[in-house]
């Protein structure tokens, strides 16, 4: 019984789940000479994906050809937000359908993404069916339009769960026991095949806001237009409450530039104005750590990655990673003087799996 338990993570029963699927190709100059010009492309190919979507009931889809990135969030309300480097989808899978394009009619895109959002309720028992929904429309487009090759095709599962980890001190006593099997496994079992060939990553973010409290807490290490000393505390606090629990692949980001955790054998560390890429060697033993920051800009928000290692996937799932990962933050936030009953950490714990179709 004690075995069950350390490989189960309880969340609290208010915890949120996601899903979203991104199917990424990039056009060449062979694909756009096949339309007259670039609105008749990307309205056709929409026309396509959307009646396609309608007879897989696939209800929020949504195709982006202006070279951003889609970055997916719950919300009560569903709206859609624009950076010049973003997507910001924002939706409540219960409740929100759409069926929508974005484009530049002057610019040819550099890629082309399909972003599939799942819906309904039981978001992570679904998920195997949902991708298998999302794999036969991508076969049908494929068979409709012979402009798009199968072998251009990149498919990325993402699903996220996400929860105050001070739920239970506000009064938020109910929780769920969750083993958080790894995708594969899961999708094999329900008879959803994936290739063999394919790119996991498990991790786990949270972030904290630089609030009054804070500030005060560390206010002898604050000085005007120098926050090193404040940082390098943070930093500290951090990976010392990582390595005592055997958490070595961990990164700290607060630079203003929202982190995206990638694997190293596929995509190298990169930045843009509003994106930081962290790669991760996630099978190699080497302690593997990052701290971004400036040292003339106070942030708004600390942003914090745990990922797990390869040796944290087990066959029960990684309910014990997450455990480690909930101590550790915990001691964290107590190093910090955090209040739990006044303050939300929300913790996302993220399953990516991503193959070439």
């Amino acid at each position: 019984m004690a075995s069950m338990t350390l490989n189960r993570v309880y969340i609290p029963t208010n915890a949120r789940n996601n899903q979203y699927i991104l199917a990424e190709f990039k056009p060449t100059e062979q694909f756009y000479a096949c339309f007259d010009n670039l609105q008749s492309c990307y309205e056709r190919l929409s026309r396509q994906l959307f009646a396609l979507c309608d007879e897989y009931e696939l209800h929020n889809v949504h195709m982006i050809a202006n070279d951003k990135l889609p970055i997916v969030r719950f919300h009560e309300e569903s709206y859609c937000l624009q950076t010049p480097k973003q997507m910001l989808f924002f939706y409540n899978p219960k409740y929100h359908e759409a069926h929508k394009s974005y484009w530049d009619e002057d610019v040819k895109a550099r890629k082309i993404s399909l972003l599939f959002l799942a819906t309904g309720s039981d978001i992570r028992a679904n998920a195997a069916n949902f991708h298998s929904k999302v794999k036969r429309t991508l076969d049908a487009l494929l068979e409709t339009n012979k402009n798009i090759a199968a072998d251009d095709l990149r498919v990325r599962d993402h699903q996220h769960l996400t929860y105050d980890i001070f739920a239970k001190a506000k009064g938020n006593k109910e929780s769920y026991g969750y083993k958080l099997r790894s995708l594969y496994p899961r999708y094999q079992a329900r008879n959803c095949q994936l290739p063999e060939t394919h790119s996991e990553m498990t991790y786990a973010t949270f972030s904290l806001p630089v609030t009054r409290a804070l500030k005060t807490e560390y206010q002898h290490l604050i000085k005007q237009g120098d926050y090193s000393l404040f940082y390098r505390a943070i930093e500290d606090a951090f990976l010392s409450s990582c390595a005592d629990k055997q958490l070595s692949l961990c990164a700290f980001v607060a630079d203003g530039r929202l982190p995206l955790v990638r694997n190293s054998q596929i995509d190298k560390n990169s930045a843009n104005s509003e994106l930081q890429k962290l790669s991760f060697d996630t099978e190699s033993d080497k302690v593997q750590t990052a701290s971004i920051w400036e040292s003339n800009k106070l942030v708004d928000t600390m942003n914090f990655v745990i990922v797990a290692h390869a040796s944290n996937k087990k066959d029960m799932g990684y309910g014990r990673f997450m455990n480690s990962v909930e101590s550790a933050i915990y001691a964290f936030t107590d190093k910090l003087h955090i209040n739990p009953e006044k303050q939300d950490v929300n913790v996302r714990f993220f399953q990516h799996i991503s193959y070439q179709y």
